[in-house]
């Protein structure tokens, strides 16, 4: 059992995330290392892939590159995560024992059986994919006969809630995206043609990879088997963690990076409050009057604290990157702070305009 400080918690959770002082030299490492990157669309500053990478890049790194990577299928985009094309092998068996394997649980059962009622319409997909893919959603046929009910914004999205599954049962993958929308392909032209690897190594194998970037995770993580890693506690934080040992004995520096919402050092808020005891929240879905940061606010990490935010909004037209805030949370040397704005800017190709609130 390890007993963790508070202090080495966090610098193991930032090293392994890639944001200490040790910068990768390139995209395929970082995707490596991280395990992968989030696609998402919103781009208040930048596009939260492109984001992560030049936080821990930095400004050597250009979205051609993220394009390149994908377009050539070394990164491959699995359910809205890019991943290392060869991780794909980690999934086909998952995929194969779609919707699991043993005994079902009543909801993979509903899954399975909607399915089958609408599998005339997954042949026609999978037959008009093979004669004129890829294509995208509004080019294939929609003939599922059982819609798909939910209380969400998912009721009666037939062909989309259908696409996910086959995706998931490894059928389709998704080819590319243009100008926005997805253009779907028969997996077997989009992943690579290596052997599967077994569930049972594969899921550990994955759990190895996550522990790995993440450096430390809660002892019962969907992502992580139990027997991976090693167990620790944290000074002051209830619960037991699985830690990555190759991460214990490492001496941390840090530096200064501002994240992406989306980045996964933030992602899991309550593990983000237990090992920084940092207040956030993402927070572009509320009410402007009810906004404390911003819209798309930036985290600030500072070594091995998350210290404030950056209300920060790109204006591509005007070519400035507005920064109407900057929300100090611990004390911090501003200049360095203003410094990496000012290099946020530079790689977007925008002039900083606006003033400091504190």
């Amino acid at each position: 059992m390890h007993k963790l400080s508070r202090a080495r918690a966090r610098g193991i959770a930032v090293r392994a995330q890639l944001l200490d002082a040790a910068r990768p030299d390139n995209l395929i490492d970082l995707v490596h290392g991280l395990t992968l990157l989030q696609h998402d669309q919103t781009a208040a500053v930048a596009p939260s892939a492109h984001l992560v990478a030049w936080s821990r890049i930095g400004s050597g790194y250009s979205p051609a590159d993220l394009t390149e990577a994908l377009a050539d299928r070394t990164l491959i985009e699995l359910r809205g995560m890019i991943r290392p094309a060869e991780d794909i092998a980690l999934y086909r068996a998952e995929m194969r024992a779609w919707p699991g394997p043993g005994k079902l649980d009543p909801w993979q059962e509903n899954l399975r059986d909607w399915v089958r009622d609408n599998d005339a319409c997954r042949r026609d997909v999978l037959a008009r994919l093979t004669a004129e893919g890829p294509l995208t959603t509004s080019e294939l046929p929609d003939t599922c006969v059982r819609p798909w009910r939910s209380s969400g914004w998912n009721n009666n999205r037939n062909l989309d809630r259908l696409l996910d599954l086959m995706v998931q049962r490894g059928e389709i993958a998704l080819a590319a995206r243009r100008r926005g929308d997805r253009l779907w392909d028969l997996a077997e032209r989009v992943y690579p043609d290596v052997p599967d690897v077994p569930l049972g190594e594969a899921q550990r194998r994955r759990g190895e990879r996550e522990l790995s970037a993440m450096g430390l995770v809660r002892g019962r993580s969907a992502q992580v088997e139990p027997f991976v890693g090693e167990e620790a506690v944290v000074e002051g934080v209830r619960g037991r963690w699985r830690v990555d040992p190759a991460q214990l004995d490492r001496p941390f520096e840090g530096r200064v990076a501002l994240l992406s919402p989306l980045d996964r050092l933030v992602y899991d808020r309550k593990r983000m409050t237990d090992l920084f005891g940092f207040d956030y929240q993402l927070e572009m879905y509320k009410p402007v009057a009810k906004r404390r940061w911003g819209y798309w606010a930036l985290p600030i990490l500072v070594d091995d604290q998350l210290v404030g935010k950056v209300d920060a909004t790109a204006d591509r037209k005007e070519r400035v990157l507005r920064v109407d805030a900057i929300h100090e949370d611990l004390a911090f040397d501003e200049s360095a702070v203003t410094a990496e704005i000012a290099e946020l800017a530079d790689w977007l190709g925008l002039t900083p305009v606006g003033s400091i609130a504190a």
